[in-house]
């Protein structure tokens, strides 16, 4: 029963990396940071950034590379986001 449980994580894990992914699809297609909370998604990667530490420290692959995945997508808005802020940015200076 427990590795059925760890299991069901690691795929609980993976659907939510599959959730930042429209956010990624949109923010690339617009080529702008209008409307992404840089706050949400930089702490959203920071808490996956934690949560893969915990699952090398726990020894847990579910958690591991669930939270990685999750890192990789969030992540992925995150980066997008600060590209087109700063060349927003320098392109008003």
């Amino acid at each position: 029963m427990k590795e059925i449980v760890a299991v069901m994580f690691g795929l609980g894990l993976l659907c939510n990396a599959l959730l930042f992914v429209p956010q990624v699809l949109a923010v690339w297609r617009k080529k702008t940071d209008q409307g992404i909370s840089l706050i949400t998604f930089g702490g959203f990667s920071v808490l996956q950034v934690i949560g893969i530490v915990h699952g090398m420290y726990q020894k847990d692959i579910s958690l591991i590379v669930g939270m990685a995945a999750s890192f990789l997508s969030c992540g992925s808005v995150t980066g997008l986001t600060v590209f087109y802020r700063l060349r927003r940015l320098r392109s008003v200076d």
